[in-house]
């Protein structure tokens, strides 16, 4: 699939290796092929943020690009306390926070130590003390961070009532602004399909942008997209989210005025005369979700509490952790087990496909 947010992060991310020392390229260019751009965007961000700390405290005289291996290799558990501490009083980062940075420091680090050789065979790093370094200890409980999510999901008769809110309801509430009906009307069915098949199938804010009209299988319910770690994967969704995305299919092409090589599925529409039609980009979906939720009433609702609200109601429903786990796409059991402790029992509407057969969901 071709992913224009792949290819502006992939150009972010080489922008930003090029303020990095050498080490980090290497060590980015061999996690390259397992992990997303922007997962590695994110990793050379707090890598940027230690580097810079090092200059300022002055524990290397020069420049970022230049700090060597033997000043990583010389680092004390009180530098990197240190640092730590700087992480969590002066940026106000939260532990979790932390405990991300830190992890992407221990990746660069073991790479350095026991992945890395020189021409001669040997490590880079003979020394590591990221290895001696634990993480915060997180206290928040499952059941609280359960309880912190309940209040900003969709829950009960609420997926239809948002699903609805959108397909119709939100046009009715801004008839007297040309402007925002107009725009609505415009862009109703692509809306719905994108919420709809968010509650349908859970999928990731980057899964969905990245969809293209050869990868839906509308035979079988499912479509594929590439998860975490650039993993191909099929997944299924609900019947409604079928109907509308069939609603929108049928627009498509004479409200956005696509041209023939554009197979991205979810579209925007041309700006200005001579404007091209492009793929939607995450930044838009997340500001159409953010429009719709505070009209609704939910203003903290996002696309990732969509994709919660989808989990909730699927452990609800069919209370089987490890094919949650496979819907969602999450490499550890461990985050998918949130969702059994969040309460439901208000729950009327079961997503269709919920009570496939088994053979369909395996």
């Amino acid at each position: 699939m071709v992913n224009q947010d792949k290819q502006t992060n992939f150009k972010k991310l080489q922008t930003l290796i090029n303020e990095l020392p050498w080490y980090v390229e290497e060590y980015i260019n061999h996690k390259l092929r397992k992990l997303s751009t922007a997962s590695l965007f994110n990793y050379c961000h707090d890598y940027k943020i230690f580097f810079n700390w090092i200059i300022a405290e002055q524990l290397y005289q020069g420049s970022v690009k230049d700090i060597p291996l033997e000043r990583l290799e010389q680092m004390t558990v009180l530098e990197v306390e240190s640092f730590l501490n700087y992480l969590h009083y002066q940026l106000e980062n939260k532990e979790l926070t932390v405990n991300r940075k830190l992890s992407a420091l221990k990746s660069l680090f073991n790479y350095l130590q026991n992945i890395a050789e020189t021409p001669e065979l040997k490590p880079y790093l003979n020394r590591n003390v990221m290895a001696k370094i634990e993480f915060n200890e997180v206290k928040d409980s499952m059941e609280t961070k359960a309880n912190k999510m309940e209040g900003k999901i969709l829950l009960g008769d609420e997926y239809e009532k948002f699903r609805l809110f959108v397909a119709n309801d939100y046009g009715e509430l801004n008839k007297e602004n040309k402007k925002l009906y107009n725009f609505y009307q415009l862009n109703k069915e692509r809306d719905t399909a994108i919420v709809s098949l968010i509650l349908g199938s859970g999928l990731r804010l980057s899964e969905l942008i990245g969809i293209e009209l050869d990868d839906i299988d509308f035979s079988k319910y499912c479509v594929r997209v590439i998860r975490k770690g650039n993993k191909e994967q099929f997944v299924y969704f609900s019947q409604v989210a079928m109907a509308d995305l069939q609603e929108y299919l049928a627009v498509r092409a004479a409200k956005y005025k696509i041209e023939k090589n554009n197979k991205a599925l979810f579209i925007s529409a041309p700006i200005g005369p001579k404007g091209k039609s492009r793929q939607l980009t995450a930044r838009s979906v997340e500001k159409l979700i953010e429009k719709y939720a505070t009209a609704f009433g939910k203003p903290a609702l996002s696309v990732h509490k969509l994709r919660h609200s989808f989990a909730t109601r699927y452990h609800a429903e069919i209370n089987d952790v490890p094919k949650l786990r496979r819907q969602l796409g999450h490499s550890s059991i461990q985050t998918t087990m949130i969702y059994t402790h969040i309460k439901n029992d208000d729950l009327k509407i079961a997503v269709d496909k919920m009570d496939m057969p088994k053979e369909q969901i395996d």
